[in-house]
């Protein structure tokens, strides 16, 4: 399930996040990968003791923590720092999974949700589509500044090389209180349902949905 979220940011917020990282300190992205995609893994990120790292993310994961899309498909119940990725020329990220367990040895936390929040539009790079294998094959994406998309960390997925320009992202993981995508699905798809009778809230059928959303929320929910 491939969920995008258009205008996560605004233009001027892009342009005063560009602005620093722009400027900033960049290191080799294999530092953060793990041992398969460190294989594949050919980019750069900006280093997380640049002085404007916590204003970066004050900004980016602000808008992101309370958009109500984000918080229907994600079901949240941990979210990682952002890591800010820069592919220039040449620069690509070879097909893998992500790790299924990712942070520091004191904050662990369960990957299954991967976001990529897209900082400069397609006009300023040539390839540098992000790939991702589905069950209806694969789907390519390259979406405007500021949107971004949210998809299952069990995805086999890639970014194509960059053959002109610079890529600017923003990625981090989600683990939700809802482990299997699947479930996460007939979630969203039950309250995207409970949404549409948001008028008839006493009704049998916003009841009945509504029962079936939370009991089956407090079925399969882990902390």
């Amino acid at each position: 399930m491939l969920i995008k979220i258009p205008d996560l940011l605004s233009p001027l917020q892009l342009e005063a996040v560009c602005s620093v990282l722009r400027q900033g300190q960049f290191v080799d992205g294999k530092l953060s990968a793990g041992k398969n995609a460190r294989l594949e893994k050919n980019n750069q990120e900006l280093a997380a003791s640049q002085d404007d790292y916590a204003a970066l993310n004050n900004v980016v994961m602000t808008e992101l923590v309370r958009h109500p899309t984000y918080l229907q498909t994600a079901m949240p119940a941990r979210i990682c720092a952002p890591i800010y990725a820069r592919y220039v020329t040449g620069m690509a990220y070879g097909g893998h999974i992500d790790d299924p367990i990712m942070g520091p040895a004191d904050a662990r936390y369960r990957s299954d949700i991967s976001i990529s929040i897209f900082l400069n539009g397609p006009q300023e790079y040539e390839g540098g589509e992000l790939c991702i294998e589905t069950p209806q094959g694969t789907a390519e994406i390259k979406l405007p500044a500021g949107h971004a998309v949210l998809y299952p960390s069990t995805s086999y997925h890639s970014v194509n090389e960059v053959t002109s320009g610079e890529r600017l992202v923003a990625v981090c993981w989600v683990q939700s209180y809802i482990r299997r995508s699947d479930q996460r699905e007939i979630l969203l798809q039950l309250d995207r349902a409970r949404e549409s009778l948001a008028n008839e809230v006493n009704s049998a059928a916003y009841q009945q949905i509504n029962l079936s959303y939370a009991n089956l929320f407090r079925m399969w929910a882990e902390s």
